[in-house]
């Protein structure tokens, strides 16, 4: 029989002929606006090779980075509508807005409680409601380190140096808030699109972790770089619902299991690169770190947006209290 089916192919091969393929029996596609470069996008070539294996190529996984799908928004939306089933970015308020509970300004002083709280119970609550607006989210990491501020005008040691200066946003309120706090003028502009914006003038900086500084370049249009240490982003993998409950039980099992791993080790190494690039970043730019007693002045300063939070019913005192307690 080996003979037989040996000699058949070489004759499908002399005339051209193919076997046939056979498809998976579910598609993943996953679009984010990152490089190819960047750990994100090297987690999720894990993510691809580990599913595809353990699922026994019954899940085949498309990677689309670099905004190819479009803006983080954009892809969002196609998530929600079924034309992409993942992504991960800074647009997660559209899966939950209470995502933005961990981005609250100076809410952690490290990455270790940031990460204890994602994987407590409070986190697993936080990435369940996501479910009501068509989102599901097997696993939660950081989006790299604590972001720093980087612009052309002077170096920001207080809360009075960044008063009067356009620093490029994304669109997180948390962020938008904090600068409008501090007496910034803030600018949103697409990531994909912020190294422009930094070059032609149209904002004086921005604020992101070393990690992105670095991998987008910004650091060729940009001076001075300070470490204040002012927020940290969560990370979440957000998958479209219906595709999710569309998978048989053993592939769900599957599927959950491979994404906790592929964020493990994203947070391991995304946070892990963080003292590498910005030894990087050292030798590009003029750096600066405030000081304990200005760290103080810089909370003073933004807790107004940690109060008109809890004002407007975004998140309860509770849940503040809950999120600084689940850290511990």
């Amino acid at each position: 029989m080996n003979k037989l089916f040996a000699k058949v192919a070489m004759v499908a091969v002399g005339v051209g002929l193919a076997f046939p393929t056979f498809a998976a029996d579910f598609n993943f596609k996953f679009a984010h606006s990152q490089p190819d470069s960047s750990v994100r996008h090297k987690s999720m070539m894990l993510f691809k090779e580990k599913l595809e294996k353990e699922s026994n190529g019954r899940i085949a996984v498309e990677l689309f980075s670099s905004s190819q799908l479009g803006s983080e928004p954009e892809v969002m939306d196609m998530v929600k509508m079924g034309a992409a089933q993942g992504t991960r970015g800074g647009a997660f308020t559209k899966a939950n807005k209470k995502f933005l509970i961990y981005t609250l300004p100076f809410l952690y002083e490290n990455t270790d409680a940031v990460l204890k709280a994602m994987r407590s119970d409070f986190g697993d609550m936080i990435a369940d409601a996501a479910k009501a607006n068509g989102y599901y989210i097997p696993a939660t990491g950081v989006a790299g380190g604590f972001r720093q501020i980087t612009n052309n005008a002077r170096p920001i040691n207080t809360p009075d140096d960044v008063r009067g200066l356009k620093i490029r946003t994304p669109g997180i309120e948390t962020i938008i808030k904090t600068f409008q706090a501090l007496e910034a003028s803030p600018t949103s502009i697409p990531y994909g699109e912020v190294y422009m914006a930094l070059k032609m003038g149209v904002a004086d900086g921005q604020e992101n972790p070393p990690s992105n500084i670095s991998e987008m370049k910004f650091y060729e249009a940009q001076k001075y770089l300070s470490l204040v240490n002012y927020q940290i982003h969560p990370d979440p993998l957000m998958v479209n619902l219906k595709w999710y409950e569309s998978l048989p039980d053993d592939l769900k099992a599957v599927f959950d299991k491979v994404s906790k791993e592929a964020m493990a080790w994203s947070d391991e190494h995304w946070l892990a690169s963080e003292a590498d690039y910005l030894a990087f970043l050292s030798d590009k730019l003029e750096v600066n770190e405030i000081t304990p007693e200005n760290r103080v002045k810089f909370i003073e300063k933004v807790r107004p947006v940690w109060d008109a939070y809890i004002a407007d019913g975004t998140f309860t005192k509770d849940e503040v209290e809950q999120a600084v307690a689940a850290g511990k």
